[in-house]
């Protein structure tokens, strides 16, 4: 598509106005959308973990400098105060001391304390699936109008739970 304004170039930005409830679009080529102050650059949103690691990383000081460079990836501990995300797996290991300074200083330990993950028991899980079959089948006893099924379903259902 070429340019509404110039007819010269093709047109990367779309620039839709409403003026009088009329709606109008033009499409425009970056140098006349820049001379009309349309701002055809995107930069990336600074993501607010990034801002906070900068912070906590100048307070640190020269202690805990560039731990380095991924050797996979390429990530640098600047980019990841950047970014707040790692490149890779294997960046973990590559800044485990800087990160194990930002856990101590974030939480206040860098190891976990705290609850455990616990598999309910096998008696709540065999009644979750009867009940489960029971709805199921109060429900399939409704849509048939099955009502006194339904009732003794209903009632089997409320003792169980």
């Amino acid at each position: 598509m070429v340019c509404d304004n110039c007819h010269e170039r093709d047109a990367v930005v779309n620039l839709t106005t409403i003026e009088n409830n009329a709606v109008r679009q033009l499409h425009l080529c970056e140098q006349c959308a820049a001379e009309r102050g349309v701002e055809t650059t995107v930069a990336t949103p600074k993501h607010p973990l990034g801002e906070f690691l900068q912070a906590v990383q100048q307070q640190s000081g020269p202690a805990s400098a560039e731990a380095g460079k991924c050797g996979f990836c390429g990530l640098t501990m600047k980019d990841f105060r950047a970014t707040g995300r790692m490149g890779c797996a294997r960046c973990y290991s590559t800044f485990e001391a800087s990160m194990r300074e930002l856990l101590r200083r974030v939480h206040g330990n860098p190891r976990h304390i705290g609850q455990a993950y616990r598999a309910p028991r096998d008696e709540v899980l065999e009644k979750s699936s009867v009940l489960g079959e029971l709805r199921e089948k109060l429900r399939r006893a409704i849509e048939q109008e099955q009502f006194e099924v339904a009732a003794q379903l209903r009632d089997r259902i409320r003792v169980l739970e």
